[in-house]
């Protein structure tokens, strides 16, 4: 089984925040597509990367997830585009680890 991690930014570049229809979108379309989907939306992750040696930049996200036996690199990479587009981001984060059910 494959575990796929989406982190979803609450705001863009500019500090606009996402309408909860955007992400009600990513939401159904996931769970349309894998049969079913974990959502961490209550208490939202904060995210801190270095920019440069002097600057830190720091975003909120909420990370949705979801299982499948079989990992479509090429369906995930065109999503992923897609969805940096829609949230306006110049990287989205798309992961996905192997695990096995216990």
């Amino acid at each position: 089984m494959h575990l796929i991690q989406i982190l979803l930014p609450l705001y863009d570049n500019e500090g606009n925040q996402f309408t909860q229809d955007e992400f009600l979108k990513v939401r159904d379309e996931l769970s349309e597509r894998f049969g079913g989907i974990t959502t961490y939306m209550r208490s939202p992750a904060r995210g801190l990367w270095k920019e440069t040696k002097e600057t830190t930049v720091q975003d909120d996200i909420v990370i949705y997830e979801v299982m499948t036996k079989e990992l479509d690199r090429a369906w995930w990479s065109t999503y992923r585009q897609q969805l940096t587009a829609d949230f306006r981001q110049a990287l989205l984060i798309v992961r996905a680890s192997e695990v096995e059910l216990i």
